[in-house]
This record gives C-alpha cells, sequence and structure tokens, in this order.
C-alpha cells in the first residue's frame, strides 16, 4: 500500500500504479518542458501521465498544470495548448486558464518579440470542484454595507430592491504575480540547488484554494520539494514522485531543518 508523506525516487507512472482509483484530491505540479533544462537527462511519457493522473483523482479532485512554451527558430512550440487539449480528450474539465506572472527577470523567449514574463497554470478538474476556497486579498475601491432601493421599471413604476455591499477585499484576478529569485521564490538556500523551481506562495495558494486540511495533494514531478513543504506547513497529506537521486537529496535537506522529516523509497 502506497505511504503518505513520502516522496518516491522512481518515475511517476511507476507511484501512480501503485495508487488505486480516486486516490488523490489535488495534483500540483510543474513539468519539464521544451527542453528549457536538463533534468538530468530523464523524460517523461506526457499522455500517458495525463491517463494516469485522471484514473487517480477523484471525482471533484483537481490538477494544477504549471507550464510554458519555449519559443524555437522565431515560433512559440505551443506545448502548453496541446497538453491542455490532451486533458480534456482523457475526461477533464478546463475549469480555469490562470495566468502565473513573474517580475521581469531571467525571462525567455525571443528578443524580438515583447518580453515573456508568464507561464500557465491550467486548472482542470474531474468533474466540478469538491473545493473552491477562493482568496480575497484584491482591496476593493470602496466597501459598504448593503441597501435598499428603488429601480423605475420600463412601464414607469418603481420596483423595491435591496442591493448587495462590498466587502473590504474581493477575490483574486486569475493572474497571479509573485516575485521570483534567491529570496523571493523560496525561504530557504538549498531549493536553489534546483534548476527550476516556482514560489512557495504560488504552491501554498493553489493548495489552500483547492483541498482542505487532512486532504491529499500529489506532485509527479517533486523536483525541489516545493509542493511537499507546503503541504506539511499547511496541514494536507502529500505524496512525491521524483526520478532524480539527486533532486530527492535536494528535498531532503530542505526538509531537515523545518524537521519535516521526509522518507525516500526506491
Amino acid at each position: 500500500m502506497i505511504e503518505l508523506n513520502k516522496t518516491y525516487n522512481k518515475n511517476c507512472l511507476d507511484t501512480m500504479k501503485e495508487m488505486p482509483d480516486d486516490f488523490v484530491d489535488m495534483t500540483l505540479t510543474s513539468p519539464p518542458y521544451d527542453n528549457l533544462r536538463e533534468y538530468k537527462g530523464f523524460s517523461f511519457e506526457f499522455e500517458k501521465i495525463a491517463d494516469e493522473l485522471y484514473r487517480v483523482t477523484k471525482p471533484g479532485g483537481v490538477v494544477v498544470w504549471v507550464i510554458g512554451d519555449a519559443t524555437i527558430k522565431g515560433s512559440e512550440t505551443g506545448t502548453s495548448f496541446k497538453q491542455a487539449l490532451f486533458f480534456k480528450e482523457v475526461g477533464f474539465n478546463l475549469f480555469d486558464t490562470m495566468i502565473y506572472a513573474k517580475k521581469p527577470r531571467g525571462a525567455v523567449g525571443n528578443n524580438k518579440t515583447y518580453w515573456q514574463t508568464f507561464e500557465y497554470m491550467f486548472v482542470f478538474s474531474k468533474g466540478t470542484p469538491n473545493t473552491i476556497n477562493l482568496i480575497k486579498d484584491r482591496k476593493n475601491k470602496e466597501s459598504r454595507k448593503g441597501d435598499r432601493g428603488t429601480k423605475r421599471l420600463t412601464d414607469g413604476s418603481l420596483k423595491k430592491i435591496e442591493r448587495a455591499g462590498y466587502e473590504e477585499y474581493g477575490r483574486r484576478t486569475n493572474i497571479w504575480e509573485y516575485d521570483v529569485g534567491k529570496g523571493h521564490s523560496s525561504s530557504d538556500d538549498v531549493a536553489f540547488e534546483h534548476p527550476a523551481i516556482f514560489p512557495e506562495k504560488l504552491a501554498k495558494d493553489h493548495i489552500v484554494s483547492w483541498t482542505n486540511e487532512g486532504d491529499l495533494v500529489y506532485d509527479c514531478f517533486m523536483g525541489s520539494g516545493t509542493t511537499a513543504k507546503m503541504c506539511m506547513e499547511n496541514n494536507r497529506n502529500y505524496i512525491g514522485s521524483e526520478i532524480s537521486k539527486e533532486y530527492c537529496e535536494i528535498i531532503q535537506k530542505r526538509l531537515e531543518p523545518l524537521k519535516l522529516w521526509e522518507k525516500f523509497s526506491g
């Protein structure tokens, strides 16, 4: 039986083989794409992984797939869109197409185009999401309590109505901006031994948006361990897959100072 709160040093397809159907509440991951990073020479079979993710995701569960596109010979690959459409083919709903915006630094792409500073965060759901905890930290221009008023109808009569109020903070847009790099993406330096990490805040924000305490989050490309760290800090269970032994060692070093003890299995 597969164990919770553990990273498996193996191919994610082998990890998911040990999972029963309808097992995971949420998957949060950023796959290697378009050879933008070497990733120790490992590759992945996208279509098989998408099929397995559908099988192991609970009805109402969510997959957050963080991905961008490389520009090769003056043309963007479109990998992000191809993968999004395949997720729909295997049965997922495309619940939201979100943007991970980075402050202008370390951008990739064609120097003759506008500076590329974002990646997609596709939110796929297996049916209607079970959990939607929308973050409300966008300050409204004004806040007010609800009140009553009247509205003139087309026949000239007045209709009494109740108008809703505005809270001080409203739900976010689906464009999330984060500072990246040392001192921003992670609070610990060891994470940067991995070539491509996403911000801890990004992982936390998705975890609290689509899961509740005690739920199970899977990361099929655990990388530096950001998903594991944010799950442990926010009272969620996790399972990770990481095929690189070197990256598993980074995860272990990253979690040990926080006493978030990690076990590994070959």
